[in-house]
């Protein structure tokens, strides 16, 4: 089924949304969506007609089974356009994600399947964000916030969940990137901020917003 590109960009919304609570209200997608309430009721109804959406008036609403498999393709390609705008083009990290943002529509499967082959089946975009395979499966990831890793013990980055330009370009003046090694050296309650260690730089600081998008695998 085809979908337009509204449709799209508010199946990957809720699907977002519902990684962070067990159902989704109307608030809160049409705050991350910039639109109004009227507009998400009339595209949840067009949703659940199409059969992607376990929606019911005043309780919330969720994508089912075949909704997040819709939405699991939309960020597949939205993933793998990322890595190829970077690898291949040589874009920086911070400049790519509304590129990809309008290339994710463009849904021909033989397209994707290519891209993906092309770019080696990479399964890390390159923000740190699992790539969803043919078949839908989102590798499993396992790290933790920058924020909860233990002081003095040595990680490397893994993700970053902010994928704002703004944050992109202070994390370019820290020098930290996917794989840079960090350790945290001290920890201030007042703020959330933290002393940290990157690579063979001098120490820096880190404030607690900003440590709060940051991921790390811990080793």
């Amino acid at each position: 089924m085809k979908f337009s590109e509204s449709e799209e960009n508010y199946i990957k919304g809720i699907y977002a949304l519902q990684q962070k609570s067990k159902r989704v209200n109307t608030n809160s997608l049409a705050s991350l969506l910039e639109t109004s309430a009227a507009s998400i009721t009339d595209m949840l109804k067009k949703l659940k007609s199409k059969k992607l959406l376990d929606y019911k008036k005043y309780h919330g609403f969720r994508l089912n089974e075949e909704g997040n498999r819709e939405a699991l393709k939309i960020i597949r390609r939205h993933r793998l356009w990322e890595y190829f705008l970077v690898s291949k083009l040589g874009m920086d990290w911070e400049k790519i994600h509304d590129i990809a943002e309008e290339l994710e529509h463009v849904s021909s499967k033989e397209l994707i399947d290519r891209l993906d082959q092309f770019l080696g089946n990479p399964t890390r975009d390159p923000h740190g964000d699992p790539i969803p395979n043919e078949f839908g499966i989102m590798p499993e990831v396992n790290q933790i916030s920058l924020k909860d890793l233990q002081l003095k013990r040595s990680a490397r980055i893994s993700s970053v969940s902010d994928q704002s330009p703004e944050l992109m370009e202070m994390l370019n003046n820290y020098g930290i990137r996917i794989g840079t090694p960090i350790k945290v050296l001290q920890s201030f309650d007042f703020d959330g901020s933290l002393k940290v260690k990157i690579a063979r730089q001098p120490d820096q600081m880190i404030s607690g917003l900003a440590a709060e998008n940051i991921f790390v695998y811990d080793y």
